[in-house]
């Protein structure tokens, strides 16, 4: 099956849809280094680098699923929060995809801010424009004034192109990324496609991780660290462990813990000893101040952000057990991110994180794409597990 992807980025979900069984029709980017970044990583010949108001949606053909991250700023809890008024909101555009392809079905990620009650009105607009892709507004109508129409069309009637559009946010870290990165899955399948989407089961959760450090300590014996360097339990937290004892006994919790920070980076040499890892390249200068303290290394990193003052997000950085911290390198970034590791990232340093920052990570696409090629081949969800050794398994949702 094929896919596309717009607004594409460096590649994150088109990384995560290839690895789950898609092969890619073609990518649509405008920033010129995520185009770079594209053009190393994937075929190059299928990269347009530009505007998509200007990109031939009819040049393409048998393309079963859209995929893309519109722009996220006009949505951002950091920004603006211009949402409809602010001329970065590509959503429209990603609906002209959706009404010219007619693709079997189509997934969207956006940033949680998109669900903010000032933004409710909208994103129902948008929900409604995705369900029913092909009745635009007419007579220079207003998007509010759209919405109004929009509402009084019934699904079961409407005989136009449709989709059974369902969205949910969800944290990475929950599907075994090393990250707490909470995103907004927007999913599309048409109307006429047998078998019914869900979203993956979680496989991953804080309570397994804090059996394996608190209650076992496996977590420290596995990575070699010495007791007295090791998180010390106390306060709120060893309550929460006190009542986890309580509730399972001698039994850890089901699922898998969330993979650490420490976890992502075993095996990888400290970025300022003598190494050859191109990217991984020791960046001085890091400090901490309220708001900004770091992600702690041994817990899933905060969400790696992509900013636009100074550095990248403002802490893109890891807090070790002894207080200090460091930036993260562009590999660890990657890999916090769950990129393969010779997954290349053109740019310096800053332009290289603020690609990683607006990525979704591979393996939460990967999973996505799974379930969904299980969908669109079988009927039937397929669902990534993860085993104990950390592996990525697939299995067939019943």
């Amino acid at each position: 099956m094929r896919s596309l992807e717009i607004f594409s980025g460096a590649g994150g979900l088109a990384k995560g849809l290839e690895l789950s069984g898609f092969e890619h029709a073609a990518f649509v980017e405008f920033n010129k280094h995520a185009c770079q970044s594209l053009k190393i990583n994937f075929d190059a010949e299928r990269v347009f680098c530009g505007d998509i108001r200007d990109f031939d949606f009819g040049s393409l053909s048998g393309v079963d699923v859209v995929a893309g991250g519109p722009p996220c700023q006009p949505f951002s809890l950091g920004g603006k929060h211009k949402a409809s008024n602010d001329s970065r909101d590509m959503f429209p555009n990603a609906i002209n995809a959706i009404e010219a392809l007619a693709p079997k079905a189509f997934v969207f990620e956006n940033v949680k801010g998109l669900l903010r009650q000032s933004f409710a009105e909208y994103f129902q607009y948008i929900l409604l424009r995705l369900k029913f892709p092909s009745v635009a507004a007419k007579n220079g109508k207003s998007w509010k004034d759209h919405l109004l129409d929009l509402q009084h069309l019934k699904f079961a009637t409407h005989t136009g192109l449709k989709y059974n559009v369902t969205y949910s946010l969800l944290n990475a870290a929950d599907y075994g990324v090393p990250q707490c990165r909470e995103r907004v899955v927007i999913v599309g399948i048409r109307s006429d496609i047998p078998g019914q989407w869900s979203y993956p089961i979680p496989s991953c959760n804080e309570e397994n991780l804090l059996w394996d450090k608190f209650v076992t300590g496996s977590y420290w014996d596995r990575h070699h660290v010495p007791k007295k360097d090791r998180e010390i339990c106390s306060g709120s937290l060893l309550k929460r462990v006190d009542r986890l004892r309580e509730r399972y006994g001698f039994f850890k919790p089901d699922g898998h813990a969330w993979v650490t920070i420490r976890d992502a980076l075993a095996g990888v040499p400290d970025p300022r000893s003598n190494h050859k890892i191109q990217d991984h390249i020791f960046r001085d200068g890091a400090r901490t101040y309220p708001g900004h303290t770091g992600s702690d290394i041994d817990l899933p990193a905060k969400t790696i952000k992509a900013g636009g003052h100074g550095v990248p997000g403002g802490e893109n950085m890891v807090r070790l057990r002894d207080g200090s911290v460091r930036y993260f390198t562009v590999f660890e970034a990657k890999k916090i991110q769950t990129f393969p590791d010779d997954f290349v990232i053109h740019g310096a340093w800053g332009e290289a994180l603020r690609q990683i920052g607006n990525a979704v990570p591979v393996l939460l696409a990967e999973t996505l794409g799974a379930s969904l090629h299980g969908v669109l081949a079988h009927g039937k969800n397929t669902v990534r597990l993860r085993t104990e050794q950390g592996q990525s398994v697939l299995a067939h949702a019943v």
